[in-house]
């Protein structure tokens, strides 16, 4: 297919992924395609303008890290990440939602490359993205002090369902807390949900609810403008604080029910997908990625994430040949080599011959003396539960090296948020 006329790559690659995103759902006879149609051109400008990966490697421990905590919108990620050139061929599109497949219904950390974190449940990835965030710093006030080998950004792809839950506000008002200014959230903004308008049961002022929790926050009027988008991105990587981007867009877009509920979670059809390629002037071949798309994402994507990764390597090795110590050091805790035997010469404890809580928190000493890169922390019952590393102070904003953490009443995030830093790794 040549490049239409009065059409960019950027609109070709996004066309692009919406229909090879509605093809998979057609395929599968389930899905949904209102996030994909949607939010294609927010996720085409972070991956292409932003997002540092590598594709070859996808567990380079200084990539950038991306959540898509809509987890529902798993084909429009597996088409993203088939283009940037990870290991998903198309025949694993092809095989999109069924059984034994590398392309689930929604993304599964583990089973599909470059997949970060398991979602679905919504509100749970943005807690998840908080912890790879406080990961980050930590590890980067504890390893960066010849050579700068963490520094890197989390993102997250949120709708409008995760910020009903009551989770992703525990998660924002701890991130606002710890002022997380390498986080950054893409909110897809688009008023409905799947039983109708969203604002049969949600009206928050959703900008100034995160501002009251200490976020910088920004709106993009239009969703489908990549370049709004881009400048929104670059601003939020420059403050000091976390930050939202509102990202107003027509769920379904180009689609028969664009704008409805109707086209939420439910196949377009054969007609409907017709139309789509219709009003979006696209008619490449079906389960195809355009060869100027394939060659913008190779520039844009592959080859900038590359020499992202080489450069970092080089700075690996020139630490390694002025200090050798640190650099085994640091090698040691990116991979998760530290320690590995903590429990070797632990003290047995009889059962009942004191209370839990008392022979916890002695474990936890000896523990927390073998293994430098283990943290913790409490629903604030730390003088309760006497979960407290007793050789270390909080962890926060100015003590990113502390190995405490005070989550606050925030059960349900601190879960989300121990998860996200355990899947960043180089913490225990």
């Amino acid at each position: 297919m040549k490049k239409e006329v009065g059409q960019n790559i950027d609109e070709l690659a996004i066309n692009n992924l919406r229909v090879l995103s509605c093809e998979m759902i057609q395929r599968a006879n389930s899905g949904h395609p209102g996030i994909a149609l949607g939010a294609a051109p927010m996720m085409w400008a972070l991956f292409s303008r932003h997002l540092r990966v590598d594709p070859k490697d996808p567990e380079w421990s200084n990539r950038d890290r991306f959540v898509l905590s809509a987890g529902h919108g798993s084909a429009l990620l597996y088409a993203m990440l088939h283009v940037s050139g990870f290991d998903l061929s198309i025949n694993d599109l092809k095989n999109f939602r069924r059984f034994g497949s590398k392309t689930p219904g929604h993304p599964e950390r583990g089973h599909v490359p470059g997949v970060e974190a398991t979602t679905g449940p919504l509100g749970q990835g943005i807690g998840m993205a908080v912890g790879m965030a406080l990961a980050e710093r930590t590890l980067a006030a504890r390893l960066n002090r010849k050579a700068k080998v963490v520094d890197h950004f989390t993102y997250c792809l949120v709708g409008d369902g995760d910020l009903m839950e009551g989770i992703s506000h525990e998660a924002a008002s701890f991130a606002g807390n710890q002022r997380l200014s390498k986080l950054i959230v893409l909110y897809d903004s688009n008023d409905v949900s799947l039983d109708g308008p969203a604002s049969r049961s949600f009206r928050t002022d959703v900008c100034r609810r995160f501002e009251s929790y200490g976020w910088d926050t920004q709106l993009v009027a239009n969703g489908n403008d990549v370049d709004e988008i881009d400048r929104a991105i670059e601003k939020a990587k420059k403050t000091d604080k976390p930050s939202l981007i509102e990202i107003k867009t027509t769920i379904g877009f180009g689609a028969d029910k664009a704008g409805t509920n109707a086209v939420h979670g439910a196949p377009l059809g054969e007609n409907g997908l017709e139309n789509l390629r219709t009003r979006l002037e696209y008619d490449g071949p079906a389960f195809t990625v355009l060869p100027e798309v394939k060659a913008a994402a190779e520039t844009m994507i592959e080859n900038r994430g590359k020499k992202a990764h080489d450069d970092w390597r080089k700075v690996l090795d020139d630490l390694a040949a002025s200090d050798e110590e640190c650099f085994d050091e640091t090698v040691a805790v990116l991979n998760g080599k530290r320690c590995l035997n903590a429990l070797d010469g632990m003290t047995r404890y009889e059962s009942g011959a004191e209370a839990s809580r008392d022979t916890s928190h002695k474990v936890i000493q000896v523990l927390a003396e073998k293994m430098d890169n283990l943290v913790g922390g409490s629903a604030d019952l730390s003088s309760s539960d006497k979960t407290a590393i007793d050789a270390s102070g909080l962890l926060d904003d100015e003590h990113p090296t502390g190995r405490n953490v005070a989550y606050g009443v925030r059960e349900f995030a601190q879960g989300t948020i121990m998860n996200g830093m355990a899947l960043h790794g180089g913490l225990r």
